[in-house]
């Protein structure tokens, strides 16, 4: 069975380094955000575990059967939420719609990061999550 960019490791590798080129705060230098370790590492637990097609699914299913909520609850996630932009991202909700959805709590902009803000800034990202757990304790 074929499942595309797993049929190859250099074409997974490919793939998935141009991602964090493209989608990832490094100006063009993927190893500015991410060692040569790092990558190779995210292309070994693709490549090892064949998950791909697993991770990218949810992409695809998104798009052909766009989420929507099992009640009429207000706000519809009403779990304490916390939301974290990072400035390179692909996309940003705008914080008057995550309000409306969610009961948000914490709502932090980064100025720096990208798609893979976590990897790019993880103590930034610790440090959020402890502040905002800190008052859920």
């Amino acid at each position: 069975m074929s499942y595309g960019f797993t049929d190859s490791p250099v074409g997974l590798c490919a793939w998935l380094v141009e991602k964090r080129r493209n989608w990832s705060d490094c100006d063009g230098d993927v190893e500015r955000r991410f060692s040569k370790d790092e990558l190779l590492t995210s292309v070994m637990l693709y490549w090892l575990t064949a998950s791909y097609g697993t991770s990218a699914r949810y992409y695809a299913e998104a798009r052909r059967h766009p989420w929507q909520p099992s009640h009429r609850g207000d706000p519809v996630v009403s779990a304490p939420t916390g939301i974290a932009l990072f400035e390179g991202d692909l996309c940003h909700w705008p914080r008057r719609s995550l309000e409306k959805h969610f009961n948000l709590m914490r709502y932090t902009r980064f100025p720096k990061g990208g798609h893979f803000g976590p990897m790019e800034e993880p103590e930034r990202i610790v440090d959020e999550l402890r502040a905002f757990f800190r008052p859920l304790r």
